[in-house]
């Protein structure tokens, strides 16, 4: 049986921009636009609003330019409004070939805000939509607060559309304005219109204010709406409009009688250059596009996607051009540990992958963030560590450094079961630790050996609280070494190569 299709109207650059804080330049108008038609393969794209600014002019001149090279002129579409045709001289001069007018779908709107009657409102549509089709521009009409119209004032809205039939136009637009509907609501309304209107195309445009705009989105679709109106990472007004990532998943893995050209491989790509464009990050655990949605925290869900992808949903990373990741942190086990180490193409014994997998559970309760390429890093520090008897430990420290004052170190040090205790300055906290271990060691009638190079690196790829890595090359007279430490901080990590280097010597 043939599927039904369901047009995507992208509204990122036009409602989308309306979240507080973001506009778009030009250009990034201009390439937003191209990867939405392009890329992602979206129906139409929504790019902007009518009489807004020189700007907003010159961005929709630019990209109506590009379109008409490249045969998407009836694809890109402006938000126009009943105000006696200076509207369609704006879009006349940008090029503009589609308008989204924008008029009242309640009463409650009508009589407030406008203070017309519904015969008044009819008239200067009628104007606007003749005045559109002689100029060339196509039109299809908003009905701001259609939601609340159907909810308080249907009798309006059932009078508004037998109006809109007789009119030229290609789409009537239902927004739910203030983002109000319930899943339930959205399929009555949208339901009883398409029975009484069933020749004409209707677009739903969800907002998110109760977290519902994915839900109504799927109740729209079953419902038989004709498009959708959506937004990359659900930018928008208040809490959003619906997302473009959630609702293009929940259609194709839930409404499979329908058909929608988006090309999900592309969709993650275009989210992240859209957090670029808009300084807006995208929380961490939103679904599809987040940080951390395909990553597994817990050892046992790991363990598990290794016994026939028991932690696996429809909802699988490569669909969205992503990979499924493993976190390393207290939470995890051997078996996240090992998913990390095949991809570096590391393989570790049973012992030694139980010792790197403790230290990364330590630090995991220290809150440090560990990655994938902090693992070398860990297994280099424990091996290493393993390699010789500890006869010397750095039992504690103290280290000073205030405004004024030389940096200072009070250290506790236990040399084969003989505990000793110093204090020194130096000018920074390492080298007052090295010249307080050194008047332990003038106690013990022992040399220290020369530091002649200390350098530190963070491991590539690395977040800001990753692990850094401290080598310490080391001369006596006999020879010259080279001592490791690691941890998150620069001084610590000092320390623990030290202590290596007294246990070598």
């Amino acid at each position: 049986m043939e599927r039904r299709k369901i047009e995507i109207m992208d509204t990122t650059l036009r409602d989308g921009e309306q979240t507080s804080g973001v506009s778009f330049s030009i250009s990034e108008k201009l390439t937003i636009t191209q990867l939405l038609l392009e890329e992602l393969q979206v129906d139409r794209v929504e790019i902007a609003s009518a009489r807004v600014s020189d700007g907003e002019f010159q961005a929709v001149k630019s990209i109506l330019n590009w379109a008409e090279a490249n045969g998407y002129s009836d694809r890109i579409e402006v938000l126009s409004f009943v105000d006696n045709g200076v509207s369609i001289d704006w879009m006349i001069s940008a090029g503009v070939k589609v308008q989204n007018l924008l008029t009242k779908g309640s009463l409650n709107h009508l009589t407030h805000q406008l203070k017309k009657t519904p015969e008044q409102h009819f008239v200067e549509i009628k104007q606007v939509i003749d005045l559109a089709a002689k100029h060339g521009i196509a039109t299809n009409v908003y009905l701001e607060d259609w939601s609340n119209g159907m909810r308080n004032s249907p009798d309006y809205v059932y009078q508004y559309l037998d109006f809109l039939s007789g009119q030229n136009i290609r789409r009537i637009l239902l927004p739910d304005t203030l983002g109000i509907l319930t899943p339930g609501e959205t399929t009555s309304f949208i339901s009883a219109l398409l029975t009484k209107y069933p020749d004409i195309h209707f677009d739903f445009h969800a907002h998110n204010d109760y977290d519902l705009g994915t839900a109504n989105v799927l109740e729209a679709v079953k419902a038989g709406i004709g498009g959708l109106h959506l937004t990359v990472n659900g930018m928008g007004e208040r809490a959003g409009n619906a997302a473009m990532a959630s609702a293009v998943a929940v259609i194709k893995d839930f409404a499979p009688e329908v058909e929608i050209k988006i090309r999900e491989s592309s969709i993650y790509k275009v989210s992240k250059l859209v957090e670029t464009f808009s300084g807006v990050r995208i929380p961490s655990n939103k679904p599809i596009v987040g940080d951390n949605v395909f990553t597994q925290t817990a050892g046992i869900h790991a363990d598990g996607d290794n016994k026939n992808n028991l932690y696996f949903n429809d909802l699988l990373p490569e669909r969205f051009g992503r990979k499924r990741q493993y976190a390393l942190g207290k939470t995890s086990g051997k078996a996240n540990i090992e998913k990390n180490l095949q991809e570096l193409g590391l393989k570790l014994n049973d012992a030694d992958l139980k010792k790197v997998t403790q230290r990364v559970i330590e630090l995991g309760d220290k809150k440090e963030t560990v990655t994938k390429e902090d693992l070398p890093y860990i297994i280099s520090d424990v091996l290493d560590s393993s390699l010789y008897e500890e006869k010397v430990a750095v039992q504690s420290y103290v280290l000073t450094n205030a405004m004024g004052l030389r940096p200072s170190a009070t250290i506790s040090v236990w040399i084969e079961g003989e505990k000793f205790e110093e204090h020194a300055q130096g000018d920074g906290q390492f080298d007052a630790f090295m010249n307080a271990l050194t008047k332990v060691y003038n106690k013990k009638k022992r040399t220290l050996p020369k530091l002649v190079d200390y350098a530190v690196r963070i491991a590539p790829g690395s977040n800001s609280d990753a692990l850094c890595e401290t080598i310490i090359t080391w001369e006596t007279e006999a020879k010259i070494f080279i001592t490791r430490g690691l941890d998150s901080d620069q001084t610590v990590c000092a320390i623990k190569a030290t202590q290596k280097m007294l246990n070598i010597i």
